[in-house]
């Protein structure tokens, strides 16, 4: 029987969601248009929209739905430094390390054709933001356009001071984004009372369908849109929205927004966290180990190869990562372990392990049956060399 425990990457849809969707696969009518069947289905849509947007604690007309969580932290990134840029030129961006490639990708690019400043804020061991670094950087600068970091990592799971973020930034005037994306169904959001100007969120990661995200915008940010066309959702994404979409979303985000499943969640990682630490007395855990998302255990094996350790398990029926999905198979270390301070070989043995909504006591027990095994045979093996391909 396959075991699951990639949820951080990919979650299956719900149920519920996954009735929800086919059903409404057979409304006919655009929602921009007037006539009844168009108008049937723009009340489904909004009514999606506003139970997506009680579960981030904001108003529905802030919630602008994208194709996912990599349009959102485009159109949020660049739309709002290239907003910036219209009275006074502002071209710094502050990143800190170790942030998903939706956001690093971003600003380089930004930095490579558009003549953005990227300042990267560092991060300590456990992966959390050196707040007294950010604060020195905006105390160096008064070009600041913006502030992009995520709310919790992807990777170790570490949960960042959100607040003193936000408040650092607010006293310099300068708008925050937040890639939410692994955070959102693991830890309340609250968007209105974050003090933030954008947050970018994913359905797939919370039970919902592929090809569905949002972009939180407050309603007094401005943003220069990334699709032009008919002007739907304020002028900021153009296009016919996905109605069927948007009513999937809707179930999986009314359902995550109970916090028994965070607290199921917790009560596995734990589990799984103790089985590794008794199973493998050499594996470190990385992250915060308190303050971390519920359903993230992130390790390194000090002498294996991460690769294999995921092959290994695979072979077992077990699936479960080295890190981003975005990443995976391109032979480099974890940027956000290196972020973090460790060296190419501890960054090498990194495995993720994130429960989810279908996780039983049963998938973490046979997880933790293969485990020791598979370490075994992956310190043997040792590490393949791994010299990166010119032209990548």
């Amino acid at each position: 029987m396959a075991v699951y425990l990639d949820h951080a990457a990919t979650t299956p849809m719900l149920p519920r969601a996954i009735d929800a969707y086919t059903t409404s696969l057979a409304t006919v009518g655009n929602p921009s248009s007037i006539h009844s069947d168009g108008q049937h289905a723009k009340r489904v849509l909004e009514e999606a929209r506003e139970t997506v947007a009680a579960s981030l604690g904001c108003d529905p007309i802030e919630v602008v739905f994208t194709s996912g969580g990599t349009e959102a932290v485009n159109l949020a990134i660049k739309g709002l430094w290239w907003a910036r840029q219209s009275d006074r030129p502002r071209p710094r961006i502050l990143v800190p390390g170790g942030e998903h490639h939706a956001t690093v990708d971003t600003v380089e690019w930004l930095e490579r054709y558009e003549g953005a400043v990227v300042e990267w804020i560092p991060l300590d061991e456990r992966g959390r933001i050196d707040v007294s670094a950010l604060a020195a950087a905006f105390d160096a600068h008064d070009d600041v356009a913006l502030v992009s970091f995520l709310w919790a990592n992807n990777e170790v799971g570490t949960i960042e001071p959100v607040a003193e973020i936000v408040a650092l930034a607010k006293q310099h005037g300068v708008p925050v984004h937040s890639d939410a994306v692994a955070a959102y169904g693991q830890v309340p959001l609250g968007f209105r009372s974050s003090g933030l100007d954008a947050l970018s969120v994913s359905a797939h990661k919370i039970g919902g369908p592929i090809g569905i995200g949002a972009l939180v915008l407050s309603r007094s940010t401005t943003v220069v849109p990334l699709i032009h066309g008919g002007g739907q959702q304020r002028q900021v994404r153009s296009g016919t929205q996905d109605a069927p979409a948007a009513v999937a979303f809707a179930v999986a985000a009314a359902e995550v927004a109970e916090p028994t499943h965070a607290l199921s969640y917790a009560r596995l990682r734990d589990r799984v966290i103790r089985g590794v630490q008794e199973a493998v007395p050499s594996a470190i855990l990385r992250g915060d180990p308190v303050d971390r998302l519920p359903g993230n255990a992130h390790f390194t094996f000090p002498g294996c190869e991460g690769d294999s350790l995921l092959f290994l398990l695979d072979a077992a029926g077990v699936s479960v990562s080295t890190g981003s999905a975005c990443q995976a198979g391109i032979p480099e270390a974890s940027h956000v372990l290196l972020a973090m301070g460790l060296d190419d070989d501890e960054a090498r043995g990194a495995l993720r392990i994130t429960v989810g909504h279908s996780t039983t006591e049963a998938d973490v027990d046979a997880f933790l049956a293969a485990l020791p095994g598979a370490v075994a045979r992956a310190t043997t093996a040792g590490y393949a060399d791994r010299a990166p391909q010119l032209g990548r």
